[in-house]
């Protein structure tokens, strides 16, 4: 090695060039580190939305009242003023629920085949979040009466006093129309899948909440319908095998979802007048009802695998977050499963929807 050290000046000169050419291919791999590392950090980015969207359930309502003396000292009245304005409007939409919606919707177009321009995304995004705004809104203005009785919606802007319902009516509608005629620009069916999901939700699944228990299953329709959309909006209004497995994936997961958080909170559901199943039923047969469509969540996990959709990396993903979960349903069966054991299975359906998604989109 130490003869290289005295090399003629035309071996000093390669030796420069090929230190040249190795310089070059470092920064070019470092820039593609560099690439792939925002990737990872973007799609870590919507994940982390997800899952914090499931956790949140619009937890800014509990902070209703804003103290703004600081604010004050520091000369910003006026800001503080416009935000405590704003806030009532924007818990109005459910931050947390939308941005989750939004997230399925995203996914949706990125399993889709084909590609969509940032403005037509844009619009697809915006379109979604509006409708779901209003129908958020409405649902609220429906259930004012329930929400003042239950510990965890009660301080939300109609139970509280902080908005009418009359210019809350209005403004829905105003957000309908708006977020319809966007996504009419982008894609006809993804408009009409978004007000199917706008009216199922609002004029069917609310009400049917203080009829039946059966509402759970009627509520996930609109619930899974927002993948549909973001798939549409790519594919020129093109439903497949791929779209409905989306759905179906979306669909089946909200149950053990919803019933986990109704063992939980049976006693604030039964004093707002709510027919949940946790309510209407014995225990144990709810415990049982969802250790079934966990069962049933696993199963139709694995279906992207054999319809071309995922690979081993999904796979490996389905079973490694779909049989813990599913276990954890059976332990809802043994006389020590308490509202904790409940809680926690609610908190690990939210990360093991999203990995789902991501793990098909990758």
């Amino acid at each position: 090695m130490a003869r290289n050290c005295f090399r003629s000046s035309d071996s000093e000169t390669r030796t420069q060039k090929r230190g040249t050419e190795t310089e070059k291919q470092q920064n070019l791999g470092s820039s593609q580190a560099r690439e792939r590392s925002k990737n990872v950090r973007l799609l870590s980015t919507f994940v982390a939305l997800g899952i914090e969207s499931s956790v949140g359930f619009s937890q800014i309502h509990d902070r209703p009242h804003m103290n703004t003396s600081a604010n004050h000292r520091a000369g910003l009245a006026p800001i503080s003023d416009v935000m405590a304005s704003v806030q009532p409007w924007v818990q109005l939409a459910k931050p947390g629920v939308t941005r989750l919606v939004l997230v399925t919707t995203l996914f949706g177009g990125l399993v889709a085949p084909g590609s969509l321009p940032l403005w037509q995304w844009g619009l697809t995004l915006l379109g979604t979040a509006l409708v779901v705004a209003a129908a958020n809104a409405l649902n609220m203005v429906y259930e004012a009466d329930a929400d003042a009785l239950m510990t965890r919606t009660r301080d939300r802007p109609l139970p509280s006093g902080r908005l009418r319902k009359e210019p809350v009516v209005v403004a829905s509608f105003a957000a309908l129309a708006i977020g319809l005629v966007g996504l009419l620009a982008v894609d006809l069916l993804a408009a009409a899948l978004a007000f199917l999901a706008f009216a199922s939700y609002v004029w069917v699944y609310t009400p049917l909440k203080r009829t039946t228990p059966h509402a759970l299953y009627v509520g996930a329709v609109p619930g899974a319908i927002p993948p549909l959309i973001g798939y549409a909006s790519v594919t020129a209004g093109h439903l497949d095998a791929a779209a409905f497995m989306l759905f179906a994936l979306l669909a089946v997961w909200q149950i053990p979802h919803f019933l986990a958080i109704a063992m939980f909170r049976r006693a604030e559901y039964e004093r707002a007048g709510f027919k949940v199943f946790t309510v209407c039923r014995p225990q144990r047969e709810v415990r049982r009802l969802m250790l079934v469509w966990s069962a049933l969540l696993f199963m139709v996990s694995l279906l992207p695998v054999g319809l071309g959709m995922g690979g081993t990396l999904y796979a490996a993903i389905a079973v490694g977050f779909g049989l813990p979960f599913l276990l954890g349903a059976a332990y809802g069966l043994r006389p020590s499963a308490d509202d904790a054991w409940a809680r926690s299975l609610f908190f690990a359906s939210m990360p093991h929807l999203v990995v789902l998604f991501v793990g098909l989109a990758l």
